[in-house]
């Protein structure tokens, strides 16, 4: 079968993007992108799609603390002002913490219009966040131009984080801010016996490389719950290099020059047991067919396929763990037993998906190993 080349990434547009979000909707943040209603007003002025605050006339700046839906290793940020042009913040900065044992904030409804009230202020300083550690020193951002308001940040900080403070300086405004990196899970509170889903975003599963993204980055498959709808999935292009009638084998699969994979790491080394593989919402534009690969690598050995953009396979590590198999419309499709092939540990797996289309979830439930990987991403 033909394969396809991994996606680069759009000239000018940092590496860290393929991480998962730690702070995104469905983590307890905004997945969708900003949106500017022009004739959106409140009482307080201006109805703008993100946070804005009022024209400082008093000493200080202004603040905000916010806990990561998944805690993790952060590898970079995107600042976004978009839409705000003539009131955007000049200069920002992030400070971060690890406070697993620190108490719940709670905002007290909604005080739009208000600054945080005294009990706030004084939770907050039990934190003492101004002296957490600084993740991006005072910088100066970019208007919410189309082309000027994604301010990206790499991020080199091995450190497990919960919490953010983003610093506005003086005042203004910031649309969203994107937290990539991987989440980072405690698997020394865990019993080895215990089953779990192995590649969750939650339990630090990440997409490592993909042949196409067109419609949904892989890195949906492995989001918190089932998908809210075909963009919460993976989903790619059509193939040109279908063939004008297609035929089918004796299993009624189809049978394709091409197909698409992504690669993902899973948060801990383990013997997987079960399958989940959900097109939910793809209902005329799921595949036909998939399969699933998997290998053991080493940090090393990770490093110099990702450099290598998955393009080939130098050690013959991968191996199948699923059978090709065929596929429903929206439907939660179940594997275990007899269709694994596998029966080790491994650490990472390629989802092959043929010829095109869509996938929701990906789940693999097994144990983890006693080895623990730990990546030099």
């Amino acid at each position: 079968m033909a394969d396809r080349k991994a996606v680069k990434i759009v000239s000018g547009q940092p590496d860290f993007l393929q991480f998962n979000n730690l702070a995104c909707e469905t983590a307890g943040g905004k997945k969708e992108p900003p949106e500017f209603i022009a004739s959106a007003f409140t009482e307080y002025g201006k109805w703008m799609d993100g946070w804005e605050t009022r024209r400082k006339r008093i000493p200080g700046h202004d603040w905000c603390i916010i806990q990561l839906g998944v805690p993790g290793i952060i590898h970079g940020l995107d600042v976004d002002t978009s839409f705000f042009t003539g009131n955007y913040s000049p200069f920002a900065s992030v400070q971060a913490a690890c406070l697993d044992e620190a108490p719940a904030l709670t905002l007290e409804g909604d005080r739009t219009g208000m600054a945080a009230s005294e009990s706030q202020f004084e939770a907050v300083a039990k934190l003492h966040s101004e002296s957490w550690e600084e993740l991006v020193p005072v910088t100066e951002l970019k208007p919410g131009f189309s082309d000027t308001c994604h301010n990206y940040f790499p991020i080199t900080y091995p450190t497990r984080v919960t919490h953010l403070r983003l610093n506005m300086y003086p005042d203004g405004g910031i649309a969203r801010l994107k937290v990539y990196g991987v989440g980072q899970k405690d698997w020394s509170a865990l019993p080895t016996q215990d089953q779990l889903d192995l590649v969750a975003l939650v339990n630090g599963g990440v997409c490592l490389g993909y042949s196409d993204a067109h419609f949904g980055h892989p890195r949906n498959m492995i989001g918190l719950g089932r998908s809210a709808n075909m963009g919460d999935g993976w989903e790619t292009a059509r193939r040109l290099d279908r063939p004008k009638n297609l035929q089918v084998d004796g299993k009624g699969i189809l049978q394709v020059p091409g197909y698409e994979w992504a690669v993902l790491r899973l948060g801990h080394p383990g013997v997987i047991s079960q399958i989940e593989i959900d097109t939910n919402h793809f209902k005329g534009n799921f595949p036909d067919s998939c399969k699933i690969e998997a290998c053991y690598l080493t940090p090393e050995e990770e490093g110099k396929y990702v450099s290598g953009r998955w393009s080939s396979d130098p050690g013959n590590k991968w191996r199948v763990l699923l059978q090709p198999q065929k596929l429903q419309a929206h439907h939660r499709h179940f594997y275990s037993c007899d269709p694994l092939a596998l029966s080790g540990p491994v650490s990472h797996v390629r989802l092959v998906i043929a010829p095109d289309g869509g996938v929701s979830r990906l789940r693999l439930w097994g144990r983890p190993s006693s080895t623990r990987h730990t990546s030099k991403l």
